[in-house]
């Protein structure tokens, strides 16, 4: 009996992360610069370094830092939503949750901690606010 409650709540998730997975493919698909998974997967070590300068810095608000540090778990824990092995979704499901909190972040620390703590070349900058659904000027 407990199995059957199992599995229904790893299906409830597995369909949620699928519902937020067509909808951010559907958002992604009326960007004229969308990115691909190999844009995103050049990003990772500017972004690892730019959430924990972020993390690190005490004007960020609190709870901005809070999601920070909490990202940073997540990304080097071995445990993901979607194991990595599995090809293109196993890395896509890292992508789009460091994409969803540094959109947050931005949203609540402003452009200009993310453009002041960025470690890499305007390209990635560019890439990174494409990967988190960001325009050019947004704060």
């Amino acid at each position: 009996m407990w199995w059957q409650i199992l599995i229904s709540i790893l299906g409830g998730l597995f369909l949620l992360w699928l519902v937020l997975l067509a909808l951010l493919w559907a958002a992604a698909r009326g960007q004229p610069d969308a990115m691909t998974l190999r844009d995103a997967l050049r990003l990772v070590p500017d972004v690892i370094r730019l959430v924990r300068r972020l993390a690190a810095d005490k004007s960020v608000p609190r709870g901005v830092r809070i999601w920070l540090f909490a990202l940073l778990i997540y990304l080097l824990l071995p445990i993901d939503l979607i194991p990595d092995f599995i090809p293109v979704i196993g890395y896509a499901d890292d992508a789009i949750v460091v994409g969803v909190v540094l959109r947050f972040v931005t949203h609540h620390a402003g452009a200009a901690a993310l453009d002041k703590h960025w470690p890499g070349t305007q390209q990635g900058l560019q890439a990174l606010r494409t990967l988190a659904g960001l325009r050019e000027g947004a704060d």
